[in-house]
This record gives structure tokens, sequence and C-alpha cells, in this order.
């Protein structure tokens, strides 16, 4: 008896040191080494690192499954985080569309059979799935701005057609729809139960996946919401910049960064030997294999735990992959340390952080229009922003991805206003460079939002050699 009253004694105190390490390292409260240089380039820690599963090295694998971000149990999060006498005033999220079916098809190979129709017996599966069907079917001839109104509003197709949102896309948005809910409505109250028209601000650009993961998200968010008060804007261009799409430095810096991408594939031999085999494989030359871009089908594949295609000659394999998702990543890398990218991102992201800090400075006014933004984009949307805000540790936009935006009234000192920048549901707000050394300089706990306005409005052009507005940036002679 007093054996087994040790053993069970050991085990309670066994158990409660597990929960006090866990914990630590949630509120991050124990400290984490970096190299020098903020990296590592054999063990490069990135933003949402997982210290018990993560490899120690770059793992082309376990970077896949997080793209693919398949639902399971609910995420960590850190959204609506703040100090008591903050007051939540308004809120900014950018997403990526969710799980979609390629763009691309490998050539001479069967599509993978993946099913579009919402079911509610097959995984992954949300509780609102079934309500959300049932809600979308009661929104035909809905007020969308034109040419949203042409799409569906779920995807329906037993075989997924080219791009299409799958079910697995539809449950990510209602998770991170509810998520939101939880915090911002009934945690922060931060929109009235009477809430009106103007109190949203719905954009997204003209492709079904684009437009059906913002309805998603939205139904999570506002379960049930009145057609009446949903009002989605069309946005033409990927990277959301409206009426100052034109600009011939950004892309003077996209060509120079491509050529970047292209003299890096062709220093790696065994990229180009994989390229082979899979070109024999499918018997077409390889420059057509890679023009098809297999990747992205590939990456179909692997989210879905679909087998990758065989011909007579042999089978693509996860060898193949490992190797082009490997490329992929040193790609990335290579991005951020080269800064052509920078550029590019500096000024494809203007024109959409000017908005939303335009958003910011009438909440901060009092206004009580556009309390919450939603942009329902694209990785190549996110990317840039990443970029731009200085956050060149964030992975590159998974399935579903969110970048949110929160702007804080201090109680205590009501004309005072502070932003918070998640990723993930990660804080991320101190990796930005308009913010990674103020926590040092200032017993403030959060992020002023005047250095964030100050970096929109003035540091993004000196960044980019002196200009002073972005119509200069974007036209300067002898780039």
């Amino acid at each position: 008896m007093l054996f087994r009253n040790r053993f069970l004694l050991l085990l309670a105190l066994a158990a409660l040191l597990a929960f006090v390490s866990l914990s630590l390292q949630f509120f991050h409260l124990i400290p984490v080494s970096v190299a020098k240089n903020g990296m590592d380039s054999k063990s490069r820690k990135r933003i949402m690192p997982d210290p018990v599963t993560e490899p120690p090295v770059m793992d082309p694998i376990y970077e896949a499954l997080l793209y693919c971000n398949i639902p399971s149990v609910a995420e960590r999060s850190m959204e609506g985080h703040a100090p008591h006498h903050f007051k939540l005033v308004s809120v900014h999220v950018f997403i990526r569309h969710g799980d979609r079916y390629p763009l691309y098809v490998i050539p001479k190979t069967k599509r993978p059979e993946i099913d579009c129709t919402l079911v509610a017996n097959r995984k992954p599966y949300h509780p609102k799935l079934e309500a959300f069907v049932s809600h979308m079917a009661k929104g035909s001839g809905t007020s969308l701005e034109s040419p949203l109104h042409s799409l569906p509003l779920y995807p329906s197709h037993p075989l997924c057609e080219m791009g299409e949102l799958t079910q697995t896309g539809v449950v990510q948005h209602l998770q991170n729809g509810q998520l939101l809910r939880d915090i911002y409505l009934k945690k922060h109250k931060l929109l009235p139960s009477d809430w009106s028209p103007d109190q949203l601000y719905l954009e997204t650009t003209g492709k079904s996946r684009t437009l059906q993961s913002g309805l998603a998200l939205l139904y999570g968010f506002l379960p049930d919401f009145d057609w009446k008060k949903i009002y989605f804007r069309h946005q033409p261009s990927a990277l959301f910049c409206s009426g100052n799409c034109y600009c011939p430095v950004r892309n003077q810096y996209l060509e120079k960064e491509q050529r970047r991408q292209y003299l890096l594939r062709l220093k790696n031999s065994q990229l180009e030997r994989t390229y082979g085999e899979m070109a024999r494989i499918v018997d077409v030359p390889t420059k057509q294999l890679r023009a098809a871009n297999p990747i992205d089908s590939m990456l179909c594949h692997f989210c879905h735990n679909v087998s990758f295609p065989c011909t007579k000659n042999g089978c693509i394999d996860m060898e193949h992959f490992k190797v082009i998702k490997m490329h992929q990543i040193e790609d990335e890398r290579e991005r951020q340390e080269k800064k052509l990218y920078l550029g590019y991102a500096l000024l494809g992201a203007h024109p959409i952080l000017n908005q939303t800090v335009g958003r910011m400075q009438r909440a901060a006014e009092g206004r009580r229009e556009e309390l919450f933004a939603l942009y329902s984009a694209h990785d190549v949307t996110l990317s840039p922003v990443l970029s731009a805000l200085g956050l060149t540790e964030a992975r590159f936009p998974r399935f579903a991805a969110r970048l949110i935006f929160e702007l804080w009234q201090d109680r205590e000192k009501p004309g005072e206003h502070a932003v918070r920048i998640l990723y993930n549901g990660v804080d991320v707000t101190f990796h930005t460079s308009f913010c990674q050394d103020h926590h040092r300089r200032s017993p403030k706990p959060m992020c002023p939002l005047e250095n964030l306005v100050r970096f929109v409005k003035r540091d993004m052009f000196v960044a980019l050699g002196g200009s002073t507005n972005y119509y200069d940036a974007c036209h300067k002679e002898g780039f």
C-alpha cells in the first residue's frame, strides 16, 4: 500500500511538472536563445515554432504539413490579449483562401479525385457545416459588387474544378470565424448585437475560392447573419491596390526577383535531375513539366493523402516531392537574404496598408464605421505584406492563413491608441521593423499607433531610397 501511494504521488508530481513546463512555453516565459544574426541557417526557427514537434533541421514534409493546415484540434491563439485597461476599438483581418484544388495539372496524368461537395459525414467536419450550406442557399441574388454576384457561394462539384475551394477549405475558415467570434464578439463586444452594415468592411478578389472563404469565415463570425446587411466589394488586383496599381518600379523589382529565382534553380542540380526523372515518367519534355508547376498538383495529393500519379514508365513519388518542396524552402530563404523581394513587397503592400492605417485613424478619432474589416485574398497578397512589415521569419502563407491588425485604446489615457499584429494566432508585433525596438525603449506594453502610421506614411519610402511618397517611389528614375 505504501509503495502504491508513493507511486501515485510521483505520478501526480510528474504530471504537475509537465503542465508547468508546457504553460511556461505557451506564455513564452522560458527564454529562447537566438543566434547573433537572428537565425541559424541549419535550424532556422520561424514564426509559430512548436518546441515539441518541430524538427531540429528544415524538414520539407513537416513544412508541407503546416502548409496544408488540416483542421484538427482547436489551435492556441493570442488574438484579443491586452492589459485590462485597454479597450478593443477595431480589427482588420487579412486571410488567404482555404484549401483548394490545384490550379495546374501534371501533364499526361489523371487529375486527383477530390470531391468538392460539402458532406456532413466526411472529414474534416465542422458543427456549423450544414447550417453554412443552408444559409448560403438563401443568399442567391444577394448584394455583391459585380462581378461577384455571378460566383457560387459555396463549392458543390463532385469532382473539383480547377482552383475550387474544398470542404477542407470551408472548414478551415469556419474555424477561423468561430475563433474570432469567441474572442472579438463574445469577449470584447467589438460589434453590438444590432450591428449595422457600415460597421463591416468586406472585400475579396473575383475568385470563387476567395469569396467562399470570406463567407465561411463571416458565417463562423456572425452565424445566420442577415444577408441584407452584407456587401462584399470586388478587388480586381491580388495586391488589393485599388486605384493605385500602376507602379513601374514595383514591376522592375519583381522582374529582378524572378531572375534571382531562375538563377537559383539553375544551380540546383538535384532539382534538375528530379524534374528530368518526372518528365521521363510522364513522357513530356522537362521544360513542359516545369511550366506545368507540378508542385501545385503534388501538394493537393499530399494534403488530401492521395497517391502521386503513375504511368507505364513509373511513379512520381515522395522523394520527388521532397526535393521540389525543399527547393521552395531554400528559395524563400534566399529571397529574404537578397532583399530584391523587399522592394517589391514595400511597393506592393503600401496601398492596402495605407487603407488599413486610414481606417484605424478614423476609428481612433471615434468613428464607428468599419470596425471589422475582412480582406479575403491569396498567398501573393499576404506574402508582400508580411515582408513589408519586416516579418522575415514568417512562414509562407499556408492555406487559410490569417494576419490580423488590432487597434486598442488606453482607458487610462483615452487619447492614446496602440496596435497589435498577429499571424496565425501568434503575436508578432515586436518582430515588425517599426516596433521591434519599442519595448526596449518604452515601458508601454503595446506598440503605439503612431509607429505604424509613421512607417506607412514615411519609413516605407525611406527604405526604398529616400522617396517621400508612393507615386515618386513608383516612378523613380535610374532604378
